[in-house]
Parts: structure tokens; sequence; C-alpha cells
């Protein structure tokens, strides 16, 4: 149990140290971040094996930060809600979540739902570690993406795209079903910080569409999820 690493992401500083604390008694290594954007510092830093994450946190929500961590780590996570989050919950199970637990919450829950997260990640042994040799060829329906030749084909022709255009559509492709906030796509494929980016990512979504849609209007593979982002539909 001692290998076993926790980070506890909350914006109130009680509530970090009580779940640590009580991670602690367990045998259970404990790691504090008090918003979104230092919980991923200590993800960059600490190889993590379970993230406690809140979600209405200042700086970078936990909805927001758990979809960067989807990227590249299936690090189980467990939510932390109050009854009024009912709605960003939901939103959080359907992009990725574990588990969640309500506040107040009961220390035996919690610690049940923690033993049993940790158990299928240390069974599953890679549970959660990037794959070394990434797949050289996705397939979702018509699209083949050949990543060792970074080439497209649609529906067995090849398809040119900018340099742009292919990180955002790996992305997508390797994340089937999974929203990411136009912000996110920005920040991983333009490598810089996003701020008022919407329009930019949108029309290199719109290109994409025009090269791999049949009909554009009625997109098959990118969707729009109102409000949040855009996700690629598992064909």
């Amino acid at each position: 149990m001692e290998n076993v690493k926790i980070l506890v992401v909350d914006d109130e500083h009680e509530i970090v140290d009580a779940i640590c604390k009580l991670l602690q008694t367990e045998g259970y290594e404990t790691f504090k971040a008090y918003d979104g954007l230092e919980a991923l510092d200590v993800l960059n830093q600490e190889e993590i094996h379970l993230i406690i994450m809140d979600i209405m946190m200042p700086k970078q929500d936990g909805l927001s930060t758990m979809m960067q961590v989807r990227m590249d780590k299936n690090i189980p996570i467990i939510l932390l809600t109050a009854k009024t989050e009912e709605s960003d919950l939901v939103l959080g199970l359907s992009m990725g979540a574990d588990d969640y637990i309500s506040k107040p919450y009961k220390p035996a829950e919690l610690l049940a739902r923690v033993k049993s997260q940790t158990r299928r990640y240390l069974k599953l042994g890679n549970y959660g570690v990037p794959e070394k040799n990434p797949r050289e060829i996705i397939v979702n329906g018509g699209l083949e993406l050949n990543v060792k030749e970074k080439q497209l084909y649609v529906d067995g022709e090849p398809v040119k795209l900018t340099a742009k255009e292919y990180n955002i559509l790996m992305m997508l492709m390797k994340n089937p079903g999974m929203v990411f906030s136009a912000e996110t796509i920005y920040e991983k494929v333009w490598n810089d910080i996003a701020y008022g980016v919407e329009n930019t990512v949108m029309v290199h979504i719109r290109r994409l569409r025009e090269k791999i849609e049949i009909n554009p209007s009625e997109p098959k593979y990118i969707k729009v999820v109102w409000g949040i982002g855009y996700k690629m539909d598992k064909i």
C-alpha cells in the first residue's frame, strides 16, 4: 500500500487536509493541490495512481482539469461534488470520471471507493500508463490515420491536412467520445496559452469537417457538444 500515491484536489484546505489524513492512516502516500493548475503540476512531477478532485475550483475547475488529464493518462478519478452540482457530476462521469462521492462525505464510503479504484489500477498493471509504442494506425469508420506516416485516408483515399488539422484530428481520434474544450485543443495543439481562441479552433474544425465529412453541415465524425467543446463520435 505504501507505493500507492493519491492526489487530493480541492480549494478548501480543510477538506484536503482531512482527506489526506484519512488516507494516510490507511498507508497511502498523499499529495495536495488547491486548484486544477496545481493538480497538473503535481501530475507532471509525480507518478500518481488516483485523483480525488473537487468540481468547482478557482483558476481551473475539476472538469477542465480532468479533460487535460484524460488526454494521455487513465488514472482513476473520483469527483467530489455538492448536491447543487449534480448536472456537473453527470457531465463529469460522461467525460471520463471513474466514480464520485458527495459532500459531506462519509470516511468509510470514501475509503471503500478509493480501495476499489486503486485495486483495479494495480491489478491491471499498466492501467493509466501511456503506451510506449502508440498505435501506428488509428481507425474510426471510414477514417484511417497513419501516425507513422502522418497521413489520413478517408474511405481509402489520401487526404492532405495541415499540421494543426492533423494534430487536432489525432487528438480526437485517439480519444473517441471524449469532449475537449476549445481552450484545451488550443493549448495542446498550438502549445500556447488559450485566450479568446474559440473562433480559431472553430475555423480549423470546420476545415477538418470539409475534408472528412460527406456532408459537413451534418457531421458524422466531429460533433459539437454545445457550451463545452468538440468530440469524435465512435463509428
